[in-house]
């Protein structure tokens, strides 16, 4: 049997006192942030939250190993959405994760309540763990939150999301495999020279994406790191930093014939940079995105993407957390969904020298 990890572990390995431990791990005040972000990368490096840590409340839901009876459902669900950069409510994107988890949520029966509360203080000062059956969060969502969230016991799955510090189950895309078999679909009508646009470090999902382009070059001998333009900030719009990339690209004669997007919005100022610059797509750059929102079906030409079934993610999260209300000491789990392939005009085939 694995020995427990205990607080004072923590803390003799941090040389601070059990109380400092006690008190960062348990989100009362008397500790600074550096010091508690500092316990709890420890805590998590020991595997401290990966057991039945003492600290936790378990909600009751009247079942313990068994599976959820929808006889025993009578709270609401908490769903965590974070007002931040692109995640809102009014998102193309995570708009309609929203709309598969209140839909499934109907169809049980079980209620739903949407925060997009930012700070920690103030979201704990709403939530009530009493009312609450579990939590689905929704995108990025501060480390720190998720620690509270976690310190309470309450459920939680989070969707296109992870964190390397709280133990949750997670949702996602196969992202690493469709943009693998994106790009193979490229170098396949002739593309040599092909260009990845997006910040890999911006999510999960986008370093998934990343590592799946990266992962086809390399397959053929064609990666150059060089070539890639990943150091992207967070913004409304791209144009002015692709255009500039692309101006480098050709005074090197290294322009591409084909420029690979994190998301469909990025390949649609992808587009847009193309064309201020006197150049076609697809004749001179063929481009492609990822998600599929509705603007890549009527963006002319219309994108080549990968559809993520963004209501499917929402309504599965839904029933991982039931599952996992069910099951509470059940293994942690990654689902992944099936992302699918829609090849449009955006891309064209170059021709065999």
């Amino acid at each position: 049997m694995t020995k427990k990890v205990t607080m004072q572990q923590i803390a003799d390995h941090l040389g601070v006192s059990k109380y400092v431990v006690s008190k960062a791990l348990s989100g009362k005040k008397g500790v600074s942030g550096a010091t508690k972000e500092r316990v709890i990368q420890v805590a998590s490096q020991l595997g401290y939250f990966a057991q039945s840590s003492g600290y936790m409340k378990p909600i009751k839901t009247g079942r313990d190993e068994e599976a959820l009876q929808e006889s025993d459902i009578k709270q609401s669900v908490l769903v965590l959405m974070p007002n931040i950069r692109f995640q809102t409510r009014d998102s193309v994107y995570w708009g309609r994760i929203l709309d598969g988890i209140s839909a499934r949520l109907e169809a049980k029966g079980i209620g739903m309540v949407i925060v997009m509360e930012q700070n920690v203080e103030s979201f704990m000062h709403l939530l009530k763990p009493e009312g609450i059956l579990g939590m689905i969060g929704v995108g990025e969502i501060a480390s720190n939150m998720l620690l509270e969230i976690h310190r309470l016991g309450v459920p939680m799955i989070l969707v296109d999301h992870e964190d390397p510090l709280i133990p949750s189950d997670t949702v996602f895309v196969n992202n690493y495999d469709c943009m693998y078999r994106l790009t193979k679909h490229l170098i396949g009508i002739g593309h040599r020279n092909i260009g990845f646009i997006g910040n890999d470090r911006y999510s999960r999902s986008f370093f998934d994406r990343f590592n799946g382009f990266r992962h086809a070059l390399e397959e053929f001998e064609l990666w150059d790191k060089h070539e890639q333009l990943t150091a992207l900030e967070n913004m409304e719009r791209y144009d002015e930093p692709i255009k500039a990339w692309l101006l480098r690209r050709k005074k090197l004669r290294a322009l591409p014939t084909a420029v690979v997007c994190a998301n469909d919005s990025i390949a649609i100022d992808a587009s847009r940079a193309i064309r201020e610059l006197g150049l076609d797509v697809p004749s001179d750059i063929s481009v492609t995105g990822f998600d599929n929102i509705d603007d890549a079906i009527r963006h002319s030409p219309p994108l080549t993407t990968v559809n993520v079934p963004k209501e499917t993610l929402g309504s599965r999260a839904v029933d991982k957390l039931l599952e996992r209300i069910g099951r509470p000491k059940e293994p942690l789990e990654k689902l992944f969904i099936v992302g699918e392939m829609m090849y449009r005009p955006s891309i064209a085939t170059v021709a065999k020298s």
